[in-house]
């Protein structure tokens, strides 16, 4: 099908995986990293202890994901995810009113869980349970929320700061996710439940079977595909939780830093439906290896890089992973283990990579507090990204004949 007909036949489904990705962007990382500044000072943190408080709140996070991602086999999009948002705009509410840095681990477990794990997470299994052929498309067209969010949210919010009181915005914020929830449930008036989408249209994994969270856990491949599972979500997450630092230490203004967030996020889309066309043509065992290939050029430009500009090149090549990271995990999971039980599944992955999004800031603020130059620890991150494309090689190279079977 021609992406024109696609879209117009599908536009109320696609439309609302674009909302859910767009409204995590207030539980992501990209955007609480911008009030980094006005939190260690108003609490009197240093980079590790944030860092610290925000590792922990995460990890909690990746916890509780590991059950209440099983929900979306259960439930449809509409009501949960109605549900999800409204704890979401509580969140920031919270974050709004917190008056003592300990309550800060609460509140960061609340924006991280409903927003950077729920609202993605029901927004990825939809797409990944509601398409098949064109799953790839699918994935890519939906999680431009997440670009456009990245895009707009920390140029708009950080030119605000300048006039409006960081807690004041945490309000704007849960008004704009509560506004999704009349929208989301207008969008999905005619969705179908998960139970009769495994019934009617059913993707089979491995050896032609729907695989369970039990036996892909026990199942080697998936432990040969965590640390890619962890690397984008643990130092993509530092690099931007660190951002008022990196930009310190390099000697940018603030504002020039994020300045490239728009063009890394053009970048992004680009690499993100180039994928997305491209796993639909040639699947996930072919692409899956060498996704993160870019991520050890960008790190060693983030690194090196004396330059905004330099910094520019960095960004290219982590939104060439970054993109592709929308769309090629999403489907691996439905494309070796089924889609019956896609949502517990997606669910221990999603976990992974909240986790990884919790040690990521944590590791390098206590680096940055014991003294470990930033630059140092970049080259480092970039060697680590050789080491999942080589883990992910083995692993798919191993076990893709199976998907013949």
């Amino acid at each position: 099908m021609k992406l024109g007909p696609f879209l117009r036949l599908n536009a109320p489904w696609l439309a609302a995986g674009g909302l859910l990705t767009f409204l995590s962007s207030f539980g992501q990382t990209f955007f609480i990293s911008i009030f980094a500044g006005e939190i260690r000072s108003e609490f009197g943190l240093s980079h590790g202890e944030w860092g610290g408080i925000y590792s922990l709140g995460t990890t909690t996070s990746a916890i509780v994901m590991i059950w209440a991602g099983a929900l979306t086999d259960r439930f449809r999009v509409r009501g949960l995810g109605a549900l999800i948002l409204l704890a979401l705009a509580g969140a920031c509410i919270a974050m709004a009113s917190v008056k003592a840095a300990w309550a800060l681990v609460f509140v960061i477990f609340a924006l991280r869980f409903t927003g950077q794990g729920m609202t993605s997470h029901i927004a990825v299994v939809a797409m990944a349970r509601w398409f098949v052929a064109t799953r790839g498309r699918a994935l890519a067209i939906a999680t431009l929320g997440f670009s456009v969010g990245e895009a707009l949210l920390p140029v708009l919010f950080v030119a605000l700061m300048a006039f409006v009181d960081w807690r004041v915005l945490w309000i704007i914020a849960a008004i704009i996710a509560l506004a999704g929830i009349p929208v989301l449930s207008l969008l999905l008036r005619n969705e179908r439940t998960p139970q009769s989408m495994a019934h009617e249209n059913p993707s089979l994994g491995m050896f032609g079977r729907h695989w369970t969270r039990n036996q892909t856990l026990r199942h080697p491949l998936f432990w040969f595909m965590v640390p890619a599972l962890l690397g984008p979500s643990a130092f993509g997450t530092a690099l931007f939780f660190h951002q008022v630092h990196y930009a310190e230490i390099k000697g940018w203004e603030h504002v020039q830093l994020v300045s490239l967030f728009p063009l890394y996020t053009l970048f992004g889309i680009g690499s993100m439906l180039i994928s997305g066309w491209a796993l639909d043509r040639f699947g996930t065992p072919r692409l899956m290896p060498f996704f993160q290939l870019p991520m050890v050029l960008a790190f060693v430009a983030f690194g090196m890089t004396t330059s905004i500009s330099g910094a520019l090149i960095g960004f290219f090549f982590m939104a060439l992973t970054t993109g592709a990271n929308s769309t090629l995990p999403n489907a691996f999971w439905a494309e070796f283990y089924g889609t019956q039980n896609i949502g517990s599944i997606k669910a221990m992955a999603a976990a992974v990579m909240v986790f990884g999004s919790a040690i990521g800031p944590g590791i390098t603020g206590v680096l940055i507090d014991l003294g470990m130059g930033w630059d140092t620890q970049m080259v480092a991150i970039a060697a680590y990204f050789v080491l999942t494309t080589v883990m992910m090689t083995v692993g798919i190279t191993r076990y893709k004949t199976a998907l013949i079977a």
